[in-house]
C-alpha cells in the first residue's frame, strides 16, 4: 500500500490516500488492525517526496479538522440539562468533538516502534512548510500539544554522555550541535575529557535519539571566553578541585521539539548531578550565546533608544572613546572595531555595557 502512491501525490492519488486515513480512524478491525494501518500511512508518507509531503499534511489540515458545525450543536445541551449523569454525558460527547480525526490519527503512531520519532519528524517538515502554507498552523499547533503531554519534563531520563558512548550517538552529538560546532573527533573527545561534562534528555520512545544536551566545563573561577575552554592543547584540570561549572553550550536536537521547552527542567537536573559529585561547585555559570539578543539589540540601535537604556556616565565613556556624537553611533563604532575583545581599554569599556544591555533583553 505504502509504494502505490506516486512521491509528489498528484491529485488523482489524494483521494487512495483519502481512503487509507479514513479506514484507520474507523478502526472497523480493532485498535490492532488501525495501528497496522497507520504504521503503512507512515511508509506512504516517508516515500513521498517534499511536495508529496507538503500536499499529505495539506490533507489533513483542510478535510480532517474539529467539526465546528458539530461541537456547537453538542454545546447546546449544556445549557439546558438539570441531571448530573446527562450533564456528564454531554460534557464526554463534547470532548470527543472536540479532539480532530487528525489528532487521533497521529495518537495512533505513539504504540508503533519509531512511531514517535516519525511524529517528530513530521512536525519538523509541518514547521518548514508552514512558512507558505499558514493552512498549517492550526494542525501544528495540534500536534504541538499532543508532543507537549507526551514530552512532559516527568518522561524525560537525563544521561551523562562520555567517550565511551555509542559512536552512533557521538555522531549525533557532531550533528546536532547548534552553538559552537564540533570541527572534528579530537574537538569532540577534549569536550568529553575529564573535566568536561555532557547531558542529554532522553525519552523512552527515542533511546537513541537525544531530545537536548548541554555541555559544561568544571574549572576553577569563570572563564573569560568560550574558546578558553574548547582550546585542545590546554591541559585537563582535576575536577575534584573545580569551584565552578561553566555551562557553554546547550543545544535542541529535534526540531520538531520546537516549542516544547525542557531547556529549564535539564539546566536543573545536571545542576543537581553536577553539586551531588563534585561538593566544591559553588558557581554556576553559562558562557552561551543569548539567541535573538544580535537582533534585539541592532534593532535598538537603529530605533535611538540605546541612549535611555545607559547610565550617562555608560554614555559619556562610550562617545569620549569613538568620538561620536550619538550613544548608538558611539556603540556601533566600537563593536565594529577591527578585533575589540583583543583591546583591553575598548573590552573593559564595553563589558559592562553589553552586560547592562543583555540584562534589559532578557528581562
Amino acid at each position: 500500500m505504502g509504494g502505490s502512491l506516486r512521491p509528489d501525490l498528484p491529485e488523482e492519488d489524494i483521494a487512495r490516500l483519502r481512503q487509507q486515513i479514513d479506514s484507520c480512524l474507523e478502526a472497523r478491525g480493532g485498535e490492532v488492525a488501525a495501528r497496522n494501518q497507520a504504521t503503512e500511512i507512515g511508509r506512504t508518507y516517508l516515500s513521498l517526496s517534499d511536495k508529496g509531503r507538503k500536499r499529505f499534511l495539506l490533507l489533513l489540515a483542510d478535510s480532517y479538522g474539529v467539526d465546528h458545525a458539530a461541537v456547537r450543536q453538542a454545546a447546546k445541551p449544556l445549557f439546558d440539562q438539570k441531571s448530573e449523569d446527562a450533564l456528564a454525558a454531554a460534557e464526554r460527547r463534547l470532548r470527543q468533538l472536540l479532539e480532530s480525526p487528525r489528532i487521533r490519527l497521529l495518537r495512533q503512531f505513539n504504540g508503533i516502534a519509531q512511531g514517535v520519532k516519525f511524529l517528530v519528524d513530521l512536525r519538523a517538515d509541518i514547521l518548514r512548510f508552514k512558512r507558505d502554507a499558514p493552512r498549517l498552523g492550526p494542525l501544528d499547533q495540534e500536534l504541538r500539544e499532543l508532543l507537549t503531554s507526551w514530552f512532559d519534563a516527568g518522561f524525560l531520563e537525563l544521561h551523562a554522555i562520555d567517550w565511551e558512548a555509542p559512536a552512533a550517538l557521538l555522531e549525533k552529538l557532531i550533528a546536532y550541535e547548534a552553538v559552537h560546532e564540533i570541527k572534528s573527533w579530537n574537538d569532540l573527545k577534549n569536550r568529553l575529557d575529564s573535566d568536561r561534562r555532557c547531558y542529554g534528555f532522553f525519552h523512552p520512545a527515542m533511546p537513541n535519539e537525544p531530545l537536548i544536551f548541554v555541555e559544561v566545563a568544571l574549572v576553577s573561577g569563570i572563564a573569560g571566553n568560550v574558546q578558553e575552554l574548547l582550546d585542545e592543547a590546554a591541559p585537563a584540570a582535576v575536577p575534584e578541585e573545580a569551584d565552578t561549572a561553566i555551562f557553554y553550550s546547550i543545544s535542541n536536537a529535534q526540531k520538531g521539539l520546537a516549542g516544547v521547552g525542557f531547556g529549564e527542567f535539564l539546566i536543573k537536573r545536571v545542576v543537581n548531578d553536577l553539586k551531588a559529585k563534585f561538593p566544591r561547585l559553588k558557581t554556576f555559570a553559562t558562557l552561551s550565546p543569548m539567541p535573538g539578543f544580535a537582533a534585539w539589540l541592532d534593532d535598538a540601535l537603529k530605533s535611538g533608544d540605546i541612549a535611555v537604556m545607559l547610565p550617562a556616565a555608560d554614555a559619556l565613556a562610550l562617545k569620549a572613546k569613538s568620538g561620536a556624537q550619538s550613544s548608538e553611533a558611539a556603540l556601533i563604532g566600537l563593536l565594529e572595531t577591527p578585533d575589540w575583545w583583543l583591546d583591553t581599554e575598548i573590552s573593559g569599556l564595553l563589558q559592562p555595557v553589553l552586560t547592562r544591555l543583555g540584562a534589559r533583553y532578557l528581562l
